[in-house]
């Protein structure tokens, strides 16, 4: 999983893009990953001001209006690609069309197979995903 991060500086230059730009420019990166075969999904995510932060730092959860602390602790969007090492998602990352600034995060997804068969929640979710289709 790659997960993009902004910081101030990457957040005022995306902002200051023509939005057609960066469609063209994230577009063009996609369509790269998709023919090369290893794009699972991909989604951008919107203005943190119009989320929420649910805080379990207390005794019950707390729920206050968005953003999450500063700019470099939010996450701006994220990619799943299906690739045979870390190494290949860093030459990946390498190729995305980010701003000055920009910063991303690579994490391995683990796979349900990886998870103890016998346990009652990973049959569950096992047959959920069987009937979704995702397996």
């Amino acid at each position: 999983m790659l997960i993009w991060r902004a910081t101030d500086e990457s957040l005022a230059a995306m902002m200051n893009t023509d939005f057609s730009e960066m469609l063209e420019s994230m577009g063009r990166f996609n369509d790269e990953l998709i023919r090369a075969g290893v794009l699972v999904a991909a989604e951008g995510l919107d203005d943190p001001n119009e989320g929420v932060v649910v805080d379990f730092t207390g005794e019950t959860p707390v729920v206050t209006n968005g953003p999450y602390g500063e700019t470099k602790e939010l996450f701006n969007g994220f990619y799943i690609l299906d690739v045979a090492s870390i190494q290949e998602a860093v030459e990946w990352v390498k190729r995305a069309p980010m701003a000055a600034g920009s910063k991303a995060e690579i994490r391995r997804v683990p796979s349900i197979d990886e998870f103890p068969q016998d346990n009652e929640w990973v049959q569950k979710e096992r047959a959920w995903r069987e009937q979704t289709g995702q397996l």
